[in-house]
This record gives structure tokens, sequence and C-alpha cells, in this order.
């Protein structure tokens, strides 16, 4: 396989504050984009020809990656918006209209292609999964994931026959009303004639418009169940859950930056560290040019990003505190993720900095 888009048009609304000032492709696990763990997985598997579509915060994703030579691929974008009373407006149409599009322009669909969300982190064996669509002479194949019953409701549910053909679709069913358990996880495997099927210039989606048609069609449409880690940040829960089980080194191949300077501590360059008069208890990373001062307690699974300044007498516990971020003296953060600009904590509310109903303490280190 040669070819694979990735859908990062959305606006990533279930994962605000974290996507007020990046799109959600771009929210860091351990330092890096979501993104560019994609990018790195598709080049392990031989993918060199990746398109992108994108609409908000889009400059953020093409001024990192670029035209992707870094990775061994090339990168293309399909910008998804319109031009509105002298301002661009980002303006996605739907993951199968982004596809559509493209065709339209170029053809860039001429063979068996990878589709996948750009908010997820897998270690899908891309080859075996392309190798069984193409067994089965398939149109199209959604690869899926088997869940806990009660856990169907944060899904999209497909239904499947014993070898896989794709009955119907349930959208987050309650347990009770559930046909299945396999979870649809944003992975799609497409040959050509399937973006024929997509309307030109209309928003249009794979779920819930494409796939619903290939199945009324009749169409040899397959749900293929894999085993393999599936790491999605669908919402700021899910974030902070994710960091926690990172860094407690549970997902393959995502390895700590920094020097290990004692046992499950690792620390960036420049760091000014009292580490006689301060208690860290790992999985603990503190990023470059961090200061943390006499008297902090710091209990992992915690991420402190680059420049973040801890002041005296704070607690930090199973936390992630973004780069930049100044925790005020005596403050304690606990199961939150923090900025310069706003706290989150696991179940997702938040707190701007400002806000005179908190007594938490924090802001821009850069101040």
């Amino acid at each position: 396989m040669a070819k694979a888009m990735i859908l990062a048009a959305g606006q990533g609304t279930r994962v605000r504050p974290l996507t007020k000032d990046i799109p959600k492709p771009m929210i860091p696990i351990l330092g890096k984009p979501v993104l560019e763990y994609i990018i790195e997985h598709l080049a392990r598997h031989g993918v060199r020809e990746i398109m992108i579509n994108v609409a908000f915060l889009h400059r953020k994703i093409e001024e990192y990656f670029g035209d992707g030579h870094r990775w061994g691929v090339e990168i293309g974008y399909s910008y998804e918006g319109a031009y509105e009373n002298g301002d661009i407006i980002p303006a996605p149409i739907g993951s199968a209209g982004g596809m559509k599009r493209i065709q339209d322009n170029s053809g860039f669909f001429d063979e068996t292609t990878l589709v996948l969300c750009g908010d997820a982190i897998i270690d899908l064996d891309i080859g075996a999964a392309v190798a069984e669509h193409h067994a089965k002479k398939a149109i199209a194949s959604v690869v899926t994931l088997d869940v806990p019953l009660p856990e169907v409701k944060n899904y999209g549910i497909v239904v499947a026959d014993e070898d896989g053909k794709v009955l119907s679709f349930q959208e987050k069913p309650k347990p009770e009303e559930a046909k299945s358990t396999l979870a649809s996880t944003g992975i799609y495997i497409f040959e050509p004639e399937v973006i024929d099927l997509v309307p030109s210039n209309q928003v249009y989606d794979i779920g819930s418009q494409l796939f619903p048609s290939l199945v009324a069609k009749g169409l040899p449409f397959y749900a293929q169940q894999r085993f393999f880690n599936w790491i999605d940040i669908g919402r700021v829960t899910d974030y902070w859950a994710v960091l926690q089980r990172v860094l407690r080194g549970e997902i393959a191949q995502m390895d700590m930056p920094g020097k290990e300077i004692r046992p499950g501590v690792w620390v960036g360059l420049n760091t000014r560290i009292d580490w006689d008069q301060v208690n860290i208890e790992g999985p603990v990373y503190i990023g470059s040019s961090v200061k943390i001062e006499a008297g902090t307690t710091i209990i992992g699974p915690t991420w402190i990003g680059h420049g973040c300044h801890i002041r005296q007498g704070a607690t930090l516990v199973r936390s992630v505190i973004f780069e930049y971020t100044r925790v005020g003296a005596g403050m304690t953060m606990a199961e939150m993720v923090v900025s310069s600009r706003y706290c989150v904590d696991r179940t997702g509310y938040t707190i701007y900095a400002g806000d005179d109903r908190t007594t938490l303490r924090w802001g821009d280190s850069r101040a």
C-alpha cells in the first residue's frame, strides 16, 4: 500500500479547551503531536503518499509537517474553507466530501487507500488489514475493535454477519439496545470506486451517509475485527487517561524523552531543581528550562512541559502541565490538565485564568 488519507479538518469541540489554540491532531503526547505518531506508523508500513484534509487552525499542521520529507513520506494538504466578506472561513465538507474534493481535483485515489482519523494513535498491522480487504474482494472495509458492552454508548457500532459483511450501524447506542459490541475505529480501507459514490460539492460523511449507502446497495463492504492498540482522544477525560497510561509505560513505541536521572524521573536540559528539598515520585517527566522551587511535591504519572515554573510548596498529583505554565506557591493541582490560560480536571470541568471564583493561582511563566 502506498497511499493514505488522514482526516484532520474537524474542530475538536469535544476536547475544548485543548483545541482552543491548536487543531485536535496537534494535541501533544510526550511532547509530540498525535498526528506525528500516525505519520510515523504509516511510514513504517511503507505508505509514502499521504493527503491530509485541513480546516481549523490549518497552518499549525502545515507548518509543523511541511512536505513530510523528515518522515520519509510525501504529504499534501486539501484546505476546506470559504471566502466570505474578505475573510477565509474554515468550512469542513465532511469526511467523504473531503475525499471527493481531492478526487475531483486530481484523481489521487487511484488504488487501494487507507483512510484514518487524525486524532487516535494506533499500532494496527496495516499489511494484514489490507490483505484481508483484498482476500474478501471488498470495495470498502471498516476496522473495528470489540469493546465492553457498557462502553458501546461512546462509539459508532458496526453490525455484521458471520463473514463480516456489514448489515447496519448504531450511533452510540444504549448498552441494552446495542446489536453488537464492534466499535468503528475510524480506520477505513477503500477502493477507488467507493469515491465515485460520493456526490461532488456537498457536505458528505463517511459514517452516517456513505456507509449506509454501501449497505443499501448491497456492495461488498466488510468489517474487520482486529486486535491492536487504539488510543482515541475523543474527550478531555480520554486525554488525561491516555497520558496516565503512556507515562506508566503501558503503550509500546512511546519512549520518554530526556535523561532518566532517578528511577522513573526523566529530565530535559537546563532545569533548575533543588533535589534535596523536593519530593518527586515517578513516573515524572520534567521538560527543559523548568524551575522547581523548594518544598514542592510531584506525584506521577505527571508531565511538566518545557519552560514551566513550579513555585515553592506547590503540589502536582497525576497531572499534565503544558509548557510555559507557572503554578503558584502552595497550590495543589490534582488530576488536572493545566496550561497558562486554563485548568481542566479529569472530568472535563474547566477554569480559566483570572476567574475570581477559584482559589487556584497559576499563569504564564514568561510573564
